[in-house]
């Protein structure tokens, strides 16, 4: 169904839709993950088995989505899906739980990730600026808080005032940092494989791994966190022009985009160095790139790293600031977060609660574990999310649907298959984890509760003719 809710504006165009894919996905990930998949199948060859492995599920969910997102383009995007196939109780959790950690700590995890590779030209951003005399740092003990921290609460502040006053200035500054980071991208992989430093004999190197399926999903996982991002586009679907084209096409495209990207930095990696230098390098794009360049070449990828940071941090606040809209608007959340501002028309409300809180978190220096806790409840949102095309065609067969799911039922199901697995994985690993993150999402209920008995009452009032 369209979006109904006056204020909201569909400005933002094909372009502005695949800047959102591209730009949300590639973060600090693939600067950073190489490591952990080479240590976990010890050869490059398994390294770009499992990027491919990872590409096409995820290009599986973009194709998946893609129909949801075509038939319902509205805010929210999973938020929607869930509550049209299983009901609003099941819509609550997720927007729930992505309000209140996962979007909420991703943007405390990239802004924190964007001061950390500042401080390499501001040192002083490491200095502590106050401690906080109280049990609530890590391991209990008293919170000391950086300069640092300061200004990255200040940078999701800035971007969330950026959001505020305009989604197709939001959406252009999107396009245009995600057009650099692409460039600059591509400028790296260059270095590598034409820099004189590129040698075939590193893609044969090997070191000692974990191997098996237990290190197949071991590196899986780490390139599906690369992969993170692809869907934030259909958050934002009620603001995007001619959705039925637009979004399949910003879906499908982006994720081949990145894909690509992907695939040509991690070649221009093991080209480079060999598998031990790799698996022993916690910055690999910037020791690659020093390799062949010196120091200032490092330097000049911390810079690439911060540009693709921001663009991440844009787009993340963009997109996830409208899962607490899409849940107010229902009145299942707050009702501030529903206020659409009459001359921006931006969901001004949400945009303020979500970089708020995230800003709290940056604060608290706890985002990064609580981003951990939720991973579980998330995929399992996110596979009951891709089902759900599947429950719809059955549950509504007469739907619009003006983009069909190339491969269905295989490629849904293959979809929500390996997202099962991934789960089993993860709760075996870190059962612990895995319980606390349902825990959280179990703590939303009461809520849930409060706010539909409210919906309920609100829904008469309207329907009874003495109000």
């Amino acid at each position: 169904m369209p979006e109904t809710v006056p204020g909201l504006q569909r400005v933002l165009g094909v372009w502005a839709a695949m800047a959102v894919v591209v730009g949300t996905v590639i973060g600090s990930g693939i600067f950073l993950v190489s490591q952990d998949m080479i240590k976990a199948v010890g050869t490059p060859w398994m390294v770009f088995v499992v990027w491919v492995a990872g590409g096409l599920l995820t290009l599986f969910g973009a194709l998946t989505y893609a129909e949801l997102a075509s038939a319902m383009p509205e805010a929210g995007g999973e938020y929607v899906y869930l509550r049209e196939a299983y009901g609003p109780f099941f819509g609550f959790l997720y927007g729930w739980s992505q309000t209140l950690v996962a979007k909420s700590a991703s943007l405390a995890t990239l802004a924190t990730g964007f001061y950390l590779y500042l401080e390499n030209f501001i040192p002083s951003f490491h200095t502590v600026f106050v401690t906080i005399p109280l049990p609530i740092g890590p391991g209990g003990g008293p919170l000391e808080v950086r300069t640092g921290q300061l200004f990255a609460m200040a940078l999701i502040l800035a971007l969330g005032w950026l959001n505020y006053f305009g989604v197709k200035l939001s959406g252009n500054v999107q396009v245009a940092v995600t057009v650099a980071k692409v460039v600059l991208i591509l400028g790296v992989i260059a270095v590598g494989l034409f820099g004189g430093r590129a040698h075939s004999a590193n893609l044969t190197t090997s070191i000692p791994a974990a191997g098996g399926a237990a290190g197949f999903f071991a590196a899986l996982l780490s390139a599906l966190w690369a992969y993170d991002g692809w869907n934030n586009v259909n958050m934002v679907a009620g603001e995007v022009t001619r959705p039925q084209r637009n979004l399949p096409l910003a879906l499908i495209g982006g994720v081949l985009i990145v894909g690509a990207l992907y695939l040509a930095t991690n070649l221009a990696y093991f080209s480079v160095l060999t598998s031990a230098e790799v698996g022993a390098s916690h910055r690999v794009a910037g020791d690659m790139v020093k390799s062949v360049l010196g120091q200032h070449g490092a330097d000049a990828v911390s810079i690439v790293v911060m540009i693709s940071i921001f663009a991440a941090l844009n787009g993340s606040i963009l997109s996830g600031s409208r899962i607490p809209y899409a849940l107010a608007r229902d009145g299942y959340f707050f009702r501030t977060a529903a206020g659409i501002h009459p001359q921006h028309h931006t969901p001004a409300g949400a945009i303020l609660i979500l970089t708020a809180w995230a800003a709290v978190l940056v604060l608290s220096g706890q985002f990064k574990a609580l981003y951990t806790l939720v991973l579980v409840p998330s995929w399992i949102l996110y596979a009951m999310a891709a089902a759900s095309v599947i429950v719809l065609r059955r549950k509504r067969p007469d739907m619009p649907r003006p983009y069909r799911t190339i491969g269905y039922p295989w490629v849904p199901i293959i979809f929500v298959g390996v997202a099962i697995l991934l789960l089993v994985s993860t709760l075996l690993d870190a059962p612990r984890e895995s319980l606390l993150g349902l825990l959280i999402m179990a703590a939303g209920v009461p809520f849930y509760l409060h706010w539909h008995s409210r919906a309920i009452d609100d829904n008469r009032k309207r329907s009874d003719p003495v109000h």
